[in-house]
């Protein structure tokens, strides 16, 4: 439901904007009545503040979540086989407050996938991490761990399927995204990816390399908010 507009570092002009978009497009699909004025902000933010890009951007992302969710939640039984691979943990929180995914490519294989239960998987996956982003927050931070990954695991169309929903229906939800242990072939099938990718979502990938991983990683996570596998004290909990 719409949400009073508060909070989040916005001035009154942005949010006059919010309002603006509202109208603009409520006037074309009345159920925008029922996404709160935070996620329009997202939306406008994503659009460089450009009411009239960020109505169009918006208006595609209701249309779309009343096809790809029409319960308004996606069931962990439509993504009970997806779930079973273990692909994604949840963490604790980085330093920011922000809520940590691990996620884990070398258990995705491209001979097995079905795209279409492999979007619903992504939009179960974002759609979790969403919900424990805790107020005063918008964002959340993924460490993308490639330890492991070949041949066997590369699927270029799973993955801009991926970001293509996460930039399109989620805009403004990722801070960053650590790539760490990133294999020399797994650079080949980015740059395959790359192009695919707006300037705003590019500049969220962050590659780790091996020398600099405990530093970055520490510098993102207190002791407490680090998981075990990386040396911390937090231990991880595959999605369900």
């Amino acid at each position: 439901m719409a949400s009073s507009m508060g909070g989040g570092n916005a001035g009154e002009g942005e949010w006059l904007k919010v309002a603006e978009l509202r109208a603009m497009a409520e006037a074309q699909d009345p159920h925008v009545k029922e996404v709160d004025n935070l996620t329009l902000r997202r939306f406008l933010r994503a659009r460089g503040h450009a009411v009239g890009k960020a109505s169009a951007m918006l208006l595609k992302f209701v249309a779309w979540r009343r096809e790809a969710v029409p319960g308004g939640v996606m069931l962990a039984e439509l993504v009970r086989t997806e779930l079973s691979h273990e692909m994604a943990y949840m963490a604790g929180a980085d330093r920011a407050g922000r809520p940590v995914m691990l996620a884990f490519p070398a258990k995705h294989f491209s001979a097995t996938r079905d795209m279409a239960g492999f979007k619903r998987y992504v939009v179960y996956l974002f759609d979790a991490m969403c919900a424990r982003i805790p107020r005063g927050q918008e964002k959340f931070l993924c460490v993308v761990d490639l330890k492991g990954w070949g041949y066997a695991n590369c699927d270029v169309r799973a993955y801009i399927a991926a970001i293509e929903i996460l930039q399109s229906y989620y805009p403004e939800r990722l801070g960053k995204a650590l790539m760490i242990h990133v294999p020399y072939l797994f650079m080949k099938a980015w740059k395959v990816v790359q192009p695919f990718i707006d300037a705003n979502t590019r500049d969220k990938f962050v590659f780790v390399d091996d020398k600099s991983l405990e530093e970055t990683l520490r510098r993102e996570m207190e002791d407490g908010q680090l998981p075990e596998m990386y040396g911390g004290k937090m231990p991880i909990v595959p999605l369900e």
